[in-house]
């Protein structure tokens, strides 16, 4: 610490993550503000500062004692507290001792069984819902291996448990239930087992969900809803994804949405098929080849919006994850903090799995891969497309990532500018049928559907009825004889 950082520290006083202690602290006192400031987002105690308005320093006369005063209070933390070495800095022909507290750590911390956190410069006792969610938050208590009131298997969708099973292998298919348990999906609660038929069109013969009387074993966790429910929304309106589509680079009245409301596995499937259909592509041409271009790299906007579904907070209520797809980037917003000790600037070294359980089934529908590779692979991909790597941020209540996207040429052939055509709302599909009319003369719904092959059918006559209603093109023909041409 600098000597301009020190005297900032002193003159500001104490704070959230700013503290002073006298030499002769009971070690008592030391150890509650380190666990406040261990439970919180860490911070640094001067030893050898007296006051609170503004720091007046002190000293320390003897180093080593000072140095044993700290190691005994951290170490009567519970559990106890492995700090950095405590490094002695000389201020105003004084010494003084700085105890710093990294932020992300792995554990909750408590001081003769209180839980403590820091409030403005005082350390206060955590309440009962902050203490639970910060145990959720650093792996100690599971929100997805809970299980919600009067749960009951009857709630888990059969068809998917047997499809699930299936894929896994088929050793698995004989035994669903056994596989549920394994992966965390479901909690035994009994002794017997009560099973019933598998319905009818489900194969597998299988039994694949129990009965649920009072006698039935097993209960579902809230990562077996999450994951096989027949209705995830009645217990978990939170995990729904909200995708939007703006025009241009800024939020405006005019937009695209879908509400997603499904299984976390469907609910990725069908995110990620709206995003590859809503997010601006085509093919350039570079010499005398022809180069075709997404605006962001698929396999990124698949690992971030996988990452989001995966390791967000579920325990958050009130706010689902955010997809906001502009014209220069895409926003990834999912709710609840980091967890663990991961931190914005550790995130690509460090390993961390909020969820377990939902990350080890969406590796089995090979969706993310167990390892927790996803930043990496993310970081390469916006390389390999000669794009900045993507942008983290943590908020006051959740995470961002932002992926920033190709450059969209807006000059046509022999210079034509569309400009004109983005402010008036055209999507990139729209805007390719047109240039391709003015190449071609005519365009039909086939013409654009080998452009844009991921977008379904019906995608591809809207767009094209929309150009006729705005005046732009003129439908000839009915049924399979239909082309279009300018007006």
């Amino acid at each position: 610490m600098d000597p301009e950082e020190l005297e900032r520290l002193l003159a500001a006083g104490e704070g959230p993550r700013v503290a002073f202690a006298r030499e002769r602290a009971r070690p008592e006192e030391l150890a509650e503000t380190l666990a406040a400031f261990a439970n919180g987002r860490g911070g640094t105690l001067l030893l050898g500062v007296s006051g609170r308005a503004r720091g007046r320093v002190e000293g320390i006369g003897d180093l080593a004692a000072a140095r044993d005063l700290v190691l005994e209070a951290a170490l009567s933390c519970t559990p106890p507290l492995i700090l950095p070495l405590p490094r002695p800095v000389t201020c105003e022909q004084a010494t003084l001792l700085i105890v710093s507290v990294p932020a992300g750590l792995s554990q909750v911390y408590a001081v003769r069984g209180k839980y403590l956190r820091r409030e403005g410069s005082t350390n206060q006792p955590l309440p009962p819902e902050a203490l639970r969610r910060l145990l959720r938050e650093r792996g100690e208590v599971s929100w997805e291996r809970e299980t919600p009131p009067d749960a009951t298997l009857d709630e888990l969708d059969p068809l998917k448990v047997s499809a699930y099973a299936r894929r896994v292998g088929p050793e698995a298919e004989v035994e669903p239930l056994s596989l549920l348990q394994r992966r965390g999906c479901i909690v035994r609660r009994g002794d017997a087992l009560a099973t019933v038929a598998a319905p009818p069109g489900s194969e597998g013969g299988a039994a694949s969900v129990p009965a649920s009387d009072a006698r039935a074993p097993f209960v579902p966790t809230n990562a077996g809803l999450l994951l096989f429910a027949r209705q995830v929304e009645v217990r978990y309106p939170q995990a729904e994804i909200t995708l939007v589509r703006y025009r241009g680079r800024d939020m405006a009245d005019a937009f695209e949405r879908e509400d997603v409301r499904d299984t976390l596995v469907e609910a990725v499937r069908r995110a990620e098929r709206w995003l590859m259909e809503h997010m601006r592509k085509g093919s350039r041409m570079v010499g005398l080849e022809r180069q075709d271009w997404t605006q962001f790299p698929p396999g990124a906007v698949r690992e971030a919006l996988v990452n989001a579904v995966a390791h967000r907070d579920y325990s958050v209520r009130g706010e689902g994850i955010r997809v906001s797809l502009f014209s220069d980037r895409l926003e990834v917003y999912s709710p609840g903090r980091l967890p663990g000790h991961v931190t914005v600037e550790n995130i690509v070294e460090e390993r961390f799995s909020r969820n377990e359980t939902l990350v080890q089934v969406l590796a089995d529908y090979g969706l993310i891969e167990r390892l927790g590779y996803g930043i990496d692979r993310m970081l390469r991909q916006m390389a390999e497309a000669g794009l900045p790597p993507p942008a983290f941020r943590e908020t006051a209540a959740g995470f961002l990532v932002t992926l920033i996207g190709q450059s969209v040429d807006e000059t046509g052939p022999e210079g034509l500018d569309t400009r004109e055509w983005v402010r008036m709302g055209l999507n990139e599909r729209q805007i390719a049928a047109l240039l391709f009319v003015i190449d071609q003369r005519r365009i039909t719904n086939r013409d654009l559907q080998e452009q844009f092959a991921e977008v379904s059918p019906e995608t591809i006559r809207r767009d094209l009825a929309d150009l006729v209603e705005r005046g732009l093109l003129l439908k000839i023909g009915d049924k399979r004889a239909t082309y279009y041409i300018l007006k």
